[in-house]
């Protein structure tokens, strides 16, 4: 693995322009696909250089290590495509582009690259449970899709799956939210999770997610923080005030609402985060 911070950082511009840009035309840059879908909204020059960047790249690739292909998403195409013809004009050295289809919800949109909806491999930024989570509440109408690109399941298992567009379409969605858990987690996390789900929404507490907060915790925007349904005290005050956060069965609607008084003389208490989201939450002294 190698880090291209180490050949870009200490590029000069001029001498960039005149190795490296001279090779560009901009009217046939200008026709990529992934410049013409920026017009409408402007096209920074900074989006512009990306293509000299990545072309570059390979360029580099090629000759420190040899690198004759570069893989990428369909919205590379036209970047490696640049490399590529960069290699042949400089090293007169044929290179080669292969790229995959991007993963996209049925509206068009990359699937789970949002600043706010972002899924993780790591489990530190996303946990297996929240993975899992994820998968199982995709839009009807991706789920095929999921399964087919994403999973090893025959294709006949699948389509039995997905026949039905109802209801019984959940049952394809908790095939590929574990299938996806298990691949990346392994199937003992898989499993943890599957349970936890299935008790967060059968209110079975005992196997629902928990988190261990301080029982000196004071308010309901700070227990959201605490538990990770929240990245930070403002976020939690906007689903305070959306009215989608209760305490055991108690609606919380003022953002400085403290932890009502019966769930912390249990010590436990289950916070409820919209539809989706359950969490049995302990107070520890």
């Amino acid at each position: 693995m190698v880090n291209n911070a180490d050949w870009l950082l200490n590029l000069n511009y001029i001498d960039f322009l005149r190795d490296i840009g001279v090779h560009f035309s901009v009217n046939k840059m200008l026709s990529a696909e992934c410049f013409k879908s920026r017009y409408e909204r402007g096209l920074s020059f900074f989006e512009f250089n990306y293509m000299l960047m990545q072309a570059y790249d390979f360029l580099v690739l090629y000759k420190k290590y040899g690198c004759k292909l570069e893989l990428g998403g369909d919205d590379q195409w036209s970047n490696i495509l640049a490399g590529a013809d960069l290699i042949r004009r400089k090293e007169q050295q044929p290179a080669f582009a292969m790229t995959f289809t991007l993963l996209t919800t049925s509206d068009g949109r990359k699937m789970g690259k949002t600043a706010k909806g972002a899924v993780w491999l790591d489990e530190n930024k996303t946990s297996p449970y929240e993975f899992y989570q994820y998968w199982r509440n995709v839009d009807d109408a991706d789920v095929e899709k999921c399964l087919k690109l994403l999973t090893f399941l025959p294709l006949e298992q699948i389509s039995e799956l997905c026949a039905h567009k109802d209801e019984r379409i959940n049952a394809a969605k908790e095939t590929l939210a574990y299938e996806l858990t298990k691949m990346v987690h392994g199937q003992e996390k898989a499993d943890a999770a599957q349970a936890q789900a299935k008790a967060a929404f059968g209110g079975d507490a005992e196997n629902m997610p928990t988190a261990e907060i301080p029982a000196d915790t004071a308010t309901v925007a700070d227990v959201l923080v605490a538990a990770k349904a929240a990245k930070s005290k403002s976020e939690a005050r906007r689903l305070i005030e959306g009215g989608g956060v209760k305490i055991d069965e108690e609606k919380i609607d003022d953002v400085n609402a403290e932890i009502p008084a019966s769930a912390k003389e249990k010590g436990e208490f289950i916070l409820h985060k919209g539809k989706k989201v359950h969490i049995r939450v302990l107070l520890l002294a």
